[in-house]
């Protein structure tokens, strides 16, 4: 598959995902662990690949070739 993510979007989406996954692993306390965080996941490892599923199914890219 062809990159379809530009730097800008895969830098937020690290980010966005690392901030996700500190609930679930308990990083900001306890109290604040929740399942919903492992969904970071996701946007983490589109952001480590460069490909978004999505957009390729909507046609979009934010990578300027």
């Amino acid at each position: 598959m062809e990159l379809n993510e530009g730097m800008l979007d895969r830098t937020l989406r690290v980010i966005v995902g690392l901030a996700m996954l500190a609930f679930p692993l308990g990083v900001l306390g306890i109290e604040h662990a929740s399942a919903w965080g492992w969904f970071g996941l996701l946007p983490l490892m589109s952001g480590l690949t460069g490909i978004c599923p999505a957009y390729a199914l909507l046609g979009i890219s934010t990578n300027p070739r």
